[in-house]
């Protein structure tokens, strides 16, 4: 227990610190949070033991940010930024894709690889952007809609990329056994140790992979409509605040 307050002590020093220097400097609170774990971390390695423990917090952080910026969006702000949405997400996150993908051919990578790099690249930290937007109030001006444009165009393509990129995983390696029996593998498979988990997509072929992710997305899209609406018509019917 002691070490978790230790580790906590050490946060909260280095955010004390390094966040108002950042500002003070001009260069944001988000910066000065990157700076203050890149010295505490990799630099001093004060901490960096537990990342396995917290990192699943901070992901939730960063849910729960997507999830308030999707409430203060409604329908008519989205259909009046479509073209920048559309036209400016989209060019970002293509020509991006295609640079990325040609230098990493170049570099020697196949094209699926270089593809996947490409993809991954294209897409920035809306939890990052907005809060610099937010420091340096820019976010009413021009460019900043039209920065948080492209950011809303990349979040809406993670679930298609994601959906595509089974299909660019390397498929599996065939084994021929002595007693004639076929073993598959896929390349990172080997020499890694196998551990009973709950998947629906373990040891299918990228297609079908792609296919359960598109059909996991539907399915949340019309429970969200569908269920959760009647749920809480009777959460609300009970007259529990607790509830």
């Amino acid at each position: 227990m002691t070490s978790y307050f230790v580790q906590a002590f050490i946060y909260l020093i280095a955010a004390v610190i390094a966040v108002p220097l950042a500002k003070r400097l001009g260069l944001g609170s988000v910066l000065g949070y990157l700076v203050a774990g890149v010295i505490i971390g990799p630099v001093t390695g004060l901490v960096g033991q537990e990342t396995a423990t917290i990192q699943h917090f901070a992901e939730f952080g960063v849910v729960m940010m997507l999830f308030l910026v999707g409430m203060e969006l409604d329908p008519n702000s989205l259909w009046q930024m479509r073209h920048k949405l559309i036209g400016l997400g989209g060019l970002q996150v293509g020509l991006t894709t295609l640079v990325v993908m040609g230098i990493a051919s170049v570099a020697g990578q196949t094209w699926s690889i270089a593809l996947t790099i490409g993809l991954i690249l294209a897409l920035s930290s809306t939890a990052i952007v907005l809060q610099t937007l937010q420091e340096k109030r820019l976010s009413n001006t021009e460019g900043g809609r039209s920065a948080f444009s492209v950011l809303l165009f990349q979040d809406i393509a993670v679930i298609p990329i994601l959906a595509f990129l089974p299909l660019l995983a390397r498929p599996a390696s065939i084994h021929i056994e002595d007693d004639g029996s076929i073993q598959r593998a896929t390349d990172a498979a080997h020499g890694a140790d196998h551990h009973a988990t709950l998947s629906l997509v373990e040891g299918l072929p990228g297609w079908a992979v792609t296919l359960i992710t598109i059909a996991a997305v539907a399915f949340i899209i019309l429970a969200g409509i569908y269920l959760t609406r009647p749920l809480f018509r009777l959460i609300h019917s009970s007259n529990l605040r607790e509830m």
